[in-house]
């Protein structure tokens, strides 16, 4: 069993003993799906909400469109899970989702759904202790991280294009979808 502790600005975990814990208790693979999936939920509640007017609106021509915004969350998924496949390395991957034309959110979700189903189905077969002991690291951005550090990190990014979507929606007056349920 894996504890997670969050301190400060790191994330330790630390195998325990099952003993130690409640049957009841999630484990961290399955807080980390969890968490995955609950964050996805939120974010296709948000971006179903943008109307066909809006989806090409950015803040700035240095921004990228709420549409923009959408496929690089769902490119970045599949790049993150192949840094993970190579710890660390990433080379010339180029998403599979590049250069698809912009249609509708939808489609964009048909698009990226089998990449999705790969990545979860790579995280359940983690095993508590590859979380701990595994290490992603990436000299170009000098990054060094245990692999259960770097999949919330994945979520967090998901989280934080979600909330700017909506800071989005809110500049143009748009109705909002209710994320907080």
């Amino acid at each position: 069993m894996i504890r997670i502790v969050f301190t400060g600005n790191s994330i330790d975990m630390h195998i325990i003993e099952v003993s130690d814990i409640s049957k009841e208790t999630m484990n961290a693979k399955e807080l980390l799906i969890l968490n995955l999936e609950e964050v996805r939920r939120r974010s296709i509640k948000v971006w179903k909400s943008i109307s066909e007017d809006n989806l090409y609106w950015k803040p700035d021509d240095g921004a990228m469109s709420c549409f923009q915004m959408v496929r690089h969350v769902l490119e970045s998924e599949n790049i993150y899970h192949q840094i993970i496949l190579h710890r660390g390395a990433l080379g010339d991957y180029e998403s599979p989702l590049t250069g698809n034309p912009y249609t509708s959110i939808d489609d964009e979700l048909k698009n990226a759904q089998p990449y999705r189903e790969k990545f979860l189905k790579m995280i359940h077969g983690l095993t508590l202790r590859e979380l701990e002991e595994v290490y992603i690291t990436r000299k170009d951005k000098n990054q060094h991280r245990k692999l259960g550090d770097y999949l919330l990190r994945v979520a967090y990014h998901e989280s934080v294009h979600t909330g700017q979507l909506l800071d989005y929606l809110r500049t143009l007056k748009a109705p909002r979808a209710l994320i907080w349920d």
